[in-house]
């Protein structure tokens, strides 16, 4: 298979059992959240509750796009992207698969709302942060992506909280029936438009929540693949490399435009790595004129030359020394586009094992976080506007994330949301200390302790496997 040897591939298969077991833990983790108010409020029964959350989650994640998933890919400094050394790549996902496991079950385990998207960026960044540490390593993590994604998480939850206290102050005002302010029966389902408010407010968490973790999943998966079968993987094989050649020369007419008497020592180095790809890709393209006259190496080189491109390019451009028209960068920016298309892509059949794997750790695992989210961060009781404003809130939060292709945790979203709407309520001494500060506990912690997990394991299995 591939061409493999046969412990490598027994080493790929672990690998994408592993990815796979992420999204299942993510499913019973994460995914309780969208169900903890259907259940508490018994608007559904537990069984029927887990089964649609975790179909919507499966519609989610194949309806969801590849750009959160890329996003997560590129944290990673580009020299790791492009190491076709299996044994390392197969260090690198191992690593971060692992800590990110850990840490969610631990808090799983615990009943504490933590965030699989915070554990999962933790574990990047720390491999990152260890590779950039190697002997030769030129490169470091892609701290701008890391900035943006630690603001999407950073400011999820406040807004989360913010948009909650406004949402449930919208309700009593406009909202004649006193019924949607009531604590849930212990047995009696809420009436009729409740319920169906509340199952609405759940389909959506839950198919927000697949498009975006699940989009974590598939970019492991990817990274797996082209770890450590990069020359079937690198780049998309609906796609003739062939047609890139339009978009070399128009990357090729903006560099030499740019005046280099102008630039700095290190914006001139910049340029000559630019034309130490675009050279390297000429070559593979040179006489060939069927896609079948490409050796298969040439596809990972190919995705080498195309990512090195692009973030030295992006550098340069970068640098108040460049001068360029606006039409110019257009056409840059059109052209890398372009050639990322070759590289950023996932298969079908990848998005389909993190859907089902998703959708069934959606079934397993539920009850803790329901409880949780139910009955401890607050001092009363969940009402049904209560769940309804939290709920509708999250999802419009993570599917704003979703589009503009930002990870975003809806634990934390959706912990803030409950906490506003018991703020809003009773204030600010409505919440319940003790769980309030065990949620920021973990979410401050994740970060450090799964970069520090995910950073050590990776310098254990590089170590070992050479």
């Amino acid at each position: 298979m591939f061409g493999l040897e046969p412990h490598v591939l027994v080493l790929l298969l672990v690998c994408l059992l592993a990815a796979c077991a992420f999204e299942f833990v993510n499913g019973f983790h994460d995914t309780a959240n969208a169900v903890a108010t259907v259940i508490y409020t018994n608007t559904l029964r537990p069984w029927v509750a887990v089964i649609w959350s975790a179909f919507w989650n499966f519609i989610g994640v194949i309806g969801g796009g590849i750009a959160v998933a890329m996003g997560i890919i590129n944290l990673l400094p580009v020299e790791s992207l492009v190491d076709q050394n299996v044994y390392h790549g197969i260090a690198m996902v191992g690593a971060l698969i692992l800590s990110a496991i850990i840490w969610n079950v631990g808090t799983w385990y615990y009943g504490i709302p933590a965030s699989s998207s915070h554990a999962l960026i933790g574990s990047i960044l720390g491999v990152g942060i260890a590779f950039s540490l190697l002997p030769g390593s030129s490169s470091s993590v892609n701290w701008s992506k890391a900035g943006e994604s630690g603001v999407a998480l950073l400011v999820g939850p406040l807004l989360g909280f913010t948009l909650t206290i406004g949402a449930m102050f919208l309700l009593r005002r406009f909202v004649p029936s006193k019924a949607i302010f009531k604590e849930p029966h212990k047995r009696k389902p809420p009436p009729i438009w409740i319920r169906l408010t509340l199952i609405a407010t759940c389909t959506l968490v839950s198919f927000f929540h697949g498009s975006n973790d699940g989009q974590k999943g598939v970019g492991l998966i990817m990274l797996i693949l082209i770890g450590i079968v990069p020359t079937f993987f690198a780049l998309d094989q609906h796609k003739n490399p062939l047609d890139l050649r339009t978009s070399l020369q128009q990357v090729e007419q903006v560099i030499a435009r740019v005046n280099q008497n102008a630039l700095s020592p290190d914006d001139q180095k910049a340029i000559a790595e630019i034309k130490t790809q675009t050279d390297d890709l000429n070559r593979i393209f040179a006489g060939k004129t069927r896609v079948e006259e490409l050796p298969q190496n040439a596809r990972f080189e190919i995705r080498r030359d195309i990512l090195l491109l692009a973030n030295r390019a992006k550098k340069l451009f970068d640098s108040d020394k460049v001068s360029l028209s606006t039409l110019d960068r257009n056409l840059y920016d059109g052209a890398i586009g372009n050639m990322r298309t070759f590289t950023d892509y996932a298969p079908w059949w990848v998005s389909l094992m993190v859907a089902l794997s998703l959708g069934l750790g959606t079934m397993i695992g539920w009850e803790r976080i329901v409880k949780t989210i139910g009955e401890r961060i607050g001092k009363e009781h969940l009402t049904y506007a209560q769940g309804a404003s939290s709920e509708l809130v999250a999802a419009l939060m993570i599917g704003a994330s979703t589009q503009v292709g930002l990870p975003s945790s809806t634990t934390h979203v959706l912990s803030s949301a409950i906490a506003g709407s018991m703020v809003a309520n009773r204030g600010i001494k409505n919440l319940n200390p003790q769980m309030v500060r065990n949620i920021a506990l973990a979410w401050v912690l994740t970060l450090p302790v799964t970069m520090f997990l995910s950073g050590g394991l990776f310098l254990l299995f590089r170590a070992i496997l050479g």
